[in-house]
């Protein structure tokens, strides 16, 4: 084989390749550096109002007073997640003592076979922690955690039970589960244990068949029976059954694009674009690309936004976009960085010493319940700060 010989009659070619990319990074409209150096201020501050790691970050009251979780909340485990991020980006020991305190904090959730919610528990925190240092002590607790999380899931049934009742029905699902299906794709992935695998390519099946309507967009709960037949679908935190819940279509554009990437399997990314295109293209979406917290809330354009789930769906659209064709691929990631662009600008991203510390403001947790609503919320943060993660990767 002949040695590689550099030809100058490919320089002026290479000189406008390098051009391009040169032009491409200058128009970027998110300044990652310094969104991080903010947030870690912020950060600081948190923590320092959190000094032991019994009370999590959670939201705000409405009275506007801090509202924090103990460790079985289903929110419990962003915090560390988000910490884990930061240690990420800057490399600080700091930032990795906190993580790793934060992050062991919620090593006795997994035993807790009560929840379907373990990988946002778990994983957020221990995932990430494991990712980045891969501290031995984080491993076991993932499996065991994944196997507790298996425990919801019955065969005949086809799906990982949410909650215990719902509405007078006793096997209902979210479209939330999707998310906690890398737990067990890592679990499967990490022991050999191939039945976890399967465990969540069945309940992904059985969401796509039930979950999603033509155009695309998803009910937030299917109720089944004991068999696995469809008994009714609702919704706990939308508008109505028929609407669509923004944070809701943000589970599911995130969560396939997920298990694409863990699977390979196509319907999954077709179904995660196929929701995507509903949500950008919605006429109920505003310009700056952070949504209501309903698409089909009665009183809109005088509705709440929700940030949390702009954050997550940017982040979810930065990983599909490398899944997806050009043109597509160019559309996710211009409408991921406009949605970066709002949630970093002063109308969602908090003030240094506002907002409680936390980083984004505006979001809706649960509207019919009246609460978290026009609120921070500790997942908003998480999604954005790994949104921007993302981001800066694409230079």
């Amino acid at each position: 084989m002949k040695p590689f010989a550099f030809r100058t009659s490919w320089l002026p070619a290479l000189l406008l390749l390098v051009s391009s990319l040169a032009a491409t990074a200058q128009k970027r409209k998110v300044d990652v550096k310094q969104e991080l150096a903010r947030a870690g201020e912020q950060l600081t501050r948190l923590l320092k109002t959190h000094p032991d790691q019994t009370k999590f970050p959670y939201s705000t009251r409405p009275d506007g007073t801090l509202k924090d979780t103990k460790s079985e909340w289903w929110t419990s485990g962003f915090f560390g997640g988000t910490l884990w991020y930061m240690y990420e980006y800057t490399k600080q020991p700091q930032w990795q003592q906190a993580a790793d305190q934060w992050t062991m904090a919620m090593q006795r959730e997994q035993h807790n076979t009560g929840t379907h919610d373990l990988g946002f528990m778990l994983y957020c925190p221990f995932g990430n922690g494991y990712r980045l240092t891969q501290n031995p002590a984080y491993q076991p607790v993932l499996l065991t955690g994944a196997r507790s999380l298996a425990t919801r899931f019955r065969p005949e049934v086809g799906l990982i039970k949410s909650w215990n009742d719902f509405a007078g029905y006793n096997y209902p699902v979210i479209i939330d589960n999707m998310m906690n299906l890398e737990l067990l794709c890592w679990a499967a992935r990490t022991s050999g244990d191939s039945t976890l695998r399967r465990l969540s390519i069945t309940h992904a099946d059985n969401t796509l068949r039930h979950h999603f309507r033509p155009d695309g967009s998803t009910y937030h709960v299917v109720c089944y029976d004991e068999k696995g037949q469809v008994l009714a679908k609702k919704t706990a935190q939308g508008a109505a059954d028929n609407s669509a819940w923004a944070r809701g279509q943000a589970w599911a554009i995130y969560g396939y694009t997920m298990l694409y990437r863990e699977t390979r399997l196509d319907r999954y990314r077709q179904q995660a674009r196929k929701t995507a295109d509903f949500f950008l293209s919605h006429p109920n979406l505003p310009a700056d690309k952070i949504p209501y917290w309903d698409f089909n809330a009665p009183g809109i354009p005088a509705e709440e936004r929700d940030a949390s789930a702009a954050a997550i769906v940017a982040s979810a659209l930065l990983e599909l976009q490398q899944y997806s064709p050009a043109a597509d691929a160019k559309r996710y990631r211009q409408a991921a960085e406009q949605m970066l662009v709002s949630l970093s600008s002063p109308a969602y991203r908090a003030a240094a010493g506002d907002n409680h510390n936390f980083l984004i403001k505006h979001c809706v947790a649960h509207k019919p319940a009246k609460t978290e609503v026009d609120a921070p919320l500790v997942y908003a943060d998480y999604y954005y700060l790994e949104a921007l993660l993302r981001y800066d990767r694409l230079k």
